[in-house]
Parts: structure tokens; C-alpha cells; sequence
């Protein structure tokens, strides 16, 4: 597999785990997944942890997948490479685990005393990307082992800090987000 089909695979992949939590923000709302409650003082995760966002966002990521497998033929054309094909476990696992990664991060900074918004560095921009990988890899294995090879994992690891950033800038630039990162 040459560098550009490498590229297009990692990022192909990963489309269904890049789009949960931003249609969860817009979705978002409604009664908070802790449900209020505290622990050693601090909430659980918060109210920007919601079932609806949870929902809305696992939803977007399968339904991209699923667009995203309806234009793979075409895609593959276009960009003269092979594209992965998407099975409903793997886009769910992608969708939900995204969604659980960041609910992960946002207990861990809940548990370090940070606010909700705050920035860590590292944590921010991957921490939706090992609960999506690691949910994949729970619901379809196979699939995963197959699609992400370590030169995958490692466009991955490089190239989603940088559409993090890039993307939540221009979220908040644009005025749907109030912090930059």
C-alpha cells in the first residue's frame, strides 16, 4: 500500500469516529448521563455529558458510515485508491466509542479539578479516537485488525491532533464554540 493509500484509508476509517461529538454539541441538551451527581465533590462528568448528545452523535457516525459505504464505490474511482468498507458493528463501534472516549476524558478531568472546556493537551484530541478504536475493535475485530495497520494508526495519531485543532478553530471563530480548543 503506497503513502496516499495509507492516508486515504486512515482518514476514510476514522470519518464515522471524527463527526460524533460535533453533532452531539448540536444536538446536545437534556438531561446530563451523571444525572447531576458528585463524587469526592466534583460531578461525575457534567452537563455538557448528555443523553441526547450521546445519541444524536452515535447516530451521525453510523449514518455516515453507511453514506460513506453507498459512495465507496464511486470514491474509490475518484481517488484512485481503495477505500474500507464499513460493517454496522465497526461503524457503531467507531460512533459510540467516540462518544465514550470523550465521556471518559471529561471524567478524567472532572477527577483533576479542571473545569468544563479546559484544555489538556493530547487527551483533548485523541481520547475520542481510543474509545472509538477500542469499541471497533470490541464489536468487530476482524475488521479493525484489517483496516488499521501501524502505518494507519500512525496517520491517524498525527493527522487528528491536527484537524482537532484546525476544526475546533474554526467552530469557534465561527462562534459555535466558546473556547478555541
Amino acid at each position: 500500500m503506497g503513502p496516499v493509500s495509507v492516508v486515504v484509508t486512515a482518514l476514510w476509517a476514522m470519518v464515522p469516529a471524527y463527526v460524533p461529538n460535533n453533532a452531539a454539541a448540536l444536538a446536545g441538551g437534556g438531561r446530563p448521563i451523571d444525572g447531576g451527581r458528585t463524587w469526592g465533590g466534583r460531578r461525575l462528568l457534567g452537563d455538557g455529558k448528555t443523553w441526547r448528545g450521546t445519541a444524536a452523535g452515535t447516530a451521525a457516525g453510523v449514518a455516515l458510515a453507511l453514506v460513506l459505504e453507498a459512495a465507496r464505490p464511486g470514491a474509490a474511482a475518484v481517488l484512485g485508491v481503495a477505500v474500507p468498507v464499513f460493517s454496522l458493528p465497526a461503524a457503531f463501534g467507531l460512533a459510540l466509542g467516540a462518544m465514550c472516549g470523550d465521556i471518559g476524558a471529561s471524567f478524567l478531568k472532572r477527577r483533576t479539578g479542571r473545569e468544563r472546556g479546559a484544555p489538556v493537551p493530547g487527551l483533548d484530541q485523541l481520547d475520542f479516537v481510543v474509545g472509538a478504536l477500542a469499541l471497533a475493535a470490541a464489536f468487530d475485530f476482524a475488521w479493525v485488525a484489517a483496516t488499521f495497520g501501524p502505518p494507519e494508526l500512525a496517520v491517524v495519531l498525527v493527522a487528528t491532533p491536527l484537524l482537532h485543532v484546525l476544526t475546533n478553530w474554526v467552530a469557534y471563530a465561527l462562534g459555535f464554540k466558546n473556547e478555541p480548543w
